[in-house]
């Protein structure tokens, strides 16, 4: 069709000419109201992200040397954080002579990841960093699973399905 009969039919009925596909031998054109199709291509990308959750990712630093009670209370942090549906980072800081006993950092993640296993799972298995060792301990239900809105405004907790997860002795994991 004729570039002049195509503007017609589009000035007939209201509509706008829309070159669709430039590079194609013809170039494909579409009549189409192009206020309206801007309109809801936006209204489709505010709909995608209002529903994307945003993941937080907390730290917790432990030294190789934790006494019992420090220890306890950053287990209780981590468990909050796992609980409220953020990611953990767990990272043991090494110094001098610390550094070469690395087998104490794994034994002191693998305990934190058995201890937690009720709320979250290893995502990332241990692994050493320069002066630091890093492990990534994910919870076992999605952010939005955590707490959601009735119709009433009241807030209720929902139980999203558990993964089960196996934790050995040196922090491998590996997920059923």
């Amino acid at each position: 069709m004729r570039i002049e009969d195509a503007l017609r039919l589009a000035v007939e009925a209201d509509l706008d000419l829309v070159e669709v596909a430039p590079m194609a031998k013809p170039p494909v054109c579409k009549l189409m109201d192009f206020g309206k199709f801007k309109y809801e291509a936006a209204q489709k990308e505010r709909e995608s992200r209002r529903n994307q959750t945003h993941t937080i990712i907390k730290e917790m630093k432990l030294r190789p040397k934790i006494d019992q009670h420090d220890y306890e209370t950053k287990k209780g942090h981590v468990e909050r954080f796992l609980k409220a549906g953020d990611k953990v980072k767990i990272t043991i800081m090494f110094r001098g002579r610390e550094q070469s006993r690395p087998e104490l950092g794994i034994r002191l993640l693998g305990r934190l990841a058995e201890d937690v296993t009720e709320v979250g799972f290893v995502e990332a298995a241990p692994k050493q960093d320069g002066r630091n060792m890093i492990m990534v301990l994910a919870p076992h239900r999605r952010k939005a699973d955590v707490v959601k809105p009735n119709a009433e405004g009241s807030v209720e907790v929902v139980e999203a399905p558990i993964d089960v997860v196996e934790v050995s002795v040196q922090g491998v994991v590996a997920e059923a």
